[in-house]
């Protein structure tokens, strides 16, 4: 099992898990892919790789409202997931956990953010706006990529552009 970087018990996160009916291997295939984002996620432009081989990856992310993010891999374990920060040019990261797991014959994917404005100094300043605007539209942003994840590996079709809803964010 790959450790994370970071402990749930210590800082302010949001996740989404959804149960998949699908091997472990073939989810595992599809989120270690090259550009995989592009297959999925609803608010995903494009996805560029710049560079792929695990730990030390790098990839850009591209909104459908134009924002773009780039993605560092620090942690890759294969089969089980991986760790990345994540953040738009020249602001800060966020940390971000994937993990897959098994449950029963189907599995599980599970996606973790901790956002970096709310895990730094003022902690209890920011209880109130975590928790009434960002913690809900992180959550369902969060969803919809792992619906999407879900509707990919269970139809073999990308999703469309905004497929779950639009978000004030991303789309």
């Amino acid at each position: 099992m790959i450790n994370s970087i970071y402990s749930k018990s210590y800082f302010r996160f949001v996740s989404s898990k959804k149960v998949i009916k699908c091997n472990i291997s073939d989810l595992w295939s599809v989120i270690s892919s090259k550009s995989n984002l592009e297959l999925f996620h609803p608010y995903c432009l494009k996805n560029n790789a710049i560079s792929w081989e695990g730990i030390g990856s790098e990839d850009e992310l591209e909104y459908l409202n134009g924002r773009k993010m780039k993605r560092k891999f620090v942690s890759w374990g294969e089969g089980m997931g991986y760790d990345l920060f994540i953040n738009q040019i020249d602001k800060p990261t966020s940390f971000v956990s994937w993990r897959i797991s098994r449950i029963k014959d189907d599995s599980q994917i599970e996606i973790t953010v901790f956002p970096y404005l709310f895990n730094k100094k003022y902690k209890i300043l920011m209880f109130i706006p975590f928790y009434i605007f960002i913690y809900p539209l992180l959550k369902s942003y969060l969803n919809s990529v792992v619906n999407g994840l879900e509707f990919y590996i269970m139809n073999n079709t990308p999703v469309k552009k905004n497929q779950f809803g639009r978000h004030i964010w991303f789309s």
